[in-house]
This record gives structure tokens, sequence and C-alpha cells, in this order.
């Protein structure tokens, strides 16, 4: 058996007391080049695995979704930028489970990870974002997240290290998939998409600080912070709008100061009504890839930033959660880990502005990546 394969499954947004007796009964796997659409593909195999919730042996529990960036450019008609540094690892995964025992708990063995190599230099990525303050200055866009990755050597227990990475503070959307060479684990602090039948909302996070005092301070005075953030609430309600009953999309909590790790990071929350029939897919369509780790207009954004990140974005800056009976809930992959057979990858960025200082947004994308690289040694 592959050792991914043996690691147990705990993805976002699965009910805790089912995530010991997730028993695999049905799996796809979609990569960039396979033909169809991913969206048409998720919601039938979600609606195939759905219905009534019961805790019994042998029922139906729910359907894993992993959407990558790339998979979610293509829902919307968009560019899906370089190739994934990571191909063992699908853009749509879908892992349909039933209840079965809980298993005795295994112990943990060791893990290493050696140095960490990044795609592209602090100088690069300082490039980077003046392009896409160029673009702004231009009118192509608004804002613009641009996105670095690194990876590593690794060897061990790929269970332990998953759940390092999922279990870092404030990671209340962590959480592990995996499949035959490959595993994903999620330690990210944001929400992306919560729906049923009649309502959906998202939670953007933009806007990131030093979880000092200090920190906390600037981020509620800062100017720059704040306009980035109310562009991609905006970006976010008009997404919701495409689903929504007309009038009904709302915006709660603006700007509230949330902690991951060692940062503070501001989050919203955004309400609508579903129009009557709105399915899975028509959601996806809506929604992805998710804003705030694209920008605006979200189509401009993509293929501006396509041509700028030397890699792809892999399965990071994309969804993963769970649907079980009518209720869907994704979290957005940042401060996610890939692992193939021999590397360890991470994902990086920020929001760019014409107000962003090109050395300061390559400092907050270094802090990012190390809070996961920290959890990992």
């Amino acid at each position: 058996m592959s050792i991914f394969r043996a690691v147990r499954p705990a993805p976002p947004g699965a009910d805790p007391a089912c995530q010991a007796r997730l028993v695999e009964v049905d799996r796809l796997e979609w990569r960039i080049g396979d033909g169809g659409d991913p969206a048409a593909l998720a919601a039938a195999f979600t609606a195939r695995h759905t219905g009534p919730h019961s805790a019994d042996d042998g029922s139906p529990c729910g359907v894993a979704v992993l959407i990558s960036a790339a998979a979610g450019a293509v829902m919307v008609g968009g560019a899906t930028g370089a190739p994934s540094p990571v191909p063992a690892v699908p853009d749509l995964a879908l892992v349909a489970y039933a209840h079965g025992p809980a298993p005795e708990p295994e112990p943990f063995g060791a893990f290493t990870v050696g140095p960490w190599q990044a795609s592209w230099s602090p100088e690069d990525h300082a490039k980077a974002i003046v392009a896409v303050q160029e673009a702004i200055a231009r009118g192509q866009v608004y804002v613009a997240n641009v996105v670095g990755h690194r990876r590593a050597a690794w060897s061990g227990d790929p269970a332990a290290l998953a759940a390092a990475a999922a279990g870092v503070t404030g990671a209340t959307w962590g959480g592990i998939l995996s499949g035959e060479d490959w595993l994903v684990a999620s330690g990210s602090p944001e929400c992306f998409l919560t729906a049923d039948r009649v309502s959906a909302a998202t939670y953007p996070i933009k806007g990131t600080a030093p979880a000092t005092e200090e920190g906390r301070a600037a981020l509620l005075d800062s100017v720059k912070e704040r306009a980035e953030h109310v562009m991609i609430v905006d970006l976010e309600r008009n997404d919701l709008a495409q689903v929504a009953v007309p009038g009904s999309v709302k915006v709660k909590d603006l700007f509230h100061i949330g902690r991951w790790a060692d940062l503070w990071q501001a989050e919203s929350t955004v309400t609508a009504d579903l129009e009557p029939g709105t399915g899975f897919a028509d959601l996806l369509r809506a929604m992805c890839p998710p804003g705030s780790v694209t920008g605006a207009p979200k189509l401009a954004v993509l293929d501006l930033v396509g041509g700028l990140e030397p890699v792809g974005r892999g399965p990071a800056m994309g969804a993963f959660g769970y649907i079980s009976g009518d209720t869907v809930a994704l979290g957005v992959t940042i401060r996610t880990v890939a692992l193939d057979a021999d590397h360890a990858h991470i994902w990086s960025g920020g929001g760019i502005t014409w107000r962003s200082e090109p050395e300061a947004e390559v400092a907050e994308a270094e802090a990012k990546a190390a809070g996961v690289a920290a959890v990992l040694r």
C-alpha cells in the first residue's frame, strides 16, 4: 500500500464525530488536460454520494472536495497559469466516505524536512509586484494576489508531517487528504464557502500583521490593508450575487481581526439567500477560484499573474472541504503543504495594491511561509 494511502483522512468541514470513522467508498481524480468541466464533474459525483446523514456503520457520510486554483480558473474560463510543481496532486479530488468502526489510533513516527528552495528570488518576487502595480496604473486590475512557491526534501512518517501542518494554531479550516502518490495538509484559517439549499456565505481574509499589540494597532490603522480588504469584500459580494436572490447579499463583521500562528489577519463575512434551484456546480462557477487569493477583476488577475508566477499554485489558493447532505463547507487552501514522493511544497503570497511596498510584501509572504515551515521542523 502507498504510504500516503495509509494516512487517515481529516477533511475540513466534516463532523468531528465522523472523522475517525471515515471509510473510502469511491474516488474521482481530475487534472488539467483531462477534458470535461470540473464543476459539472464535482456536482455529479457529490450528487451520487450525498444524502440524509446517519451515524450507522455502513451509511453514507459525505464527500471530501479538493479544488486547485487552476481547476477553479477552468470553472470560470480563466487562465490556469504555469504548470503545477507537484503534478502528482490532482486538480480536482473527490473522495466519498461511509461510516465504519473507529480504528485504534496509531502513534506517529518521526519525519524530517530539509532546507527550503524557493522558485524565485526575493528580487524577482519584488519585480512581479511592481509589474502588478504597473497593471493597476493602466487600469487593468485593482488588486492582485502574487504567490510564490518553495520546496524541500522530506522523509519519514507522512501522517506525522500532515498532522503538524494541519494542526497549527488558528487552523480552523485545517485538514488532510491523500491519494496513491500524493498528500495535501492544510493549516488554513480561512473559510471559503458555506452553503445549504437556501443560503450561502463566504469569509474573505485580507490584511496581515505580526501578532503583537503593535501589529494589531497597525493593521487596524492601515489605509492600504483596509482598502485591499474592502476591494476583496466587494469582489465576493459580486461573486455571491451571481447565485443570490436580488438584494439579499449582506456584509457582516467587516474587518474583524483574528489570529493564525504568529500573525493577525482581517476577516469579513458576506452572506446571501440563494436563488431557488442553485446547485453545487452553480456555486463553484460563481465563487471559484477564491477571490481573497485571486484579486479583482478576477479574470484579468488570472491572466496577469499567470504570466508572472514561475510555477503554478497546485492545490494551494484553491478550496478544500466537505459536503454532507445538503451542507457545503469549504476552506481556502492557504497555509497548505503538498507532498509527493520526494518533496514537500508550500506556497505563500499576498494582495498587491497601488499602495503596496514591494519589500514589505515580500517580507509578508516570507512570514506566512515561515509559519508553515516552522511546524515542519
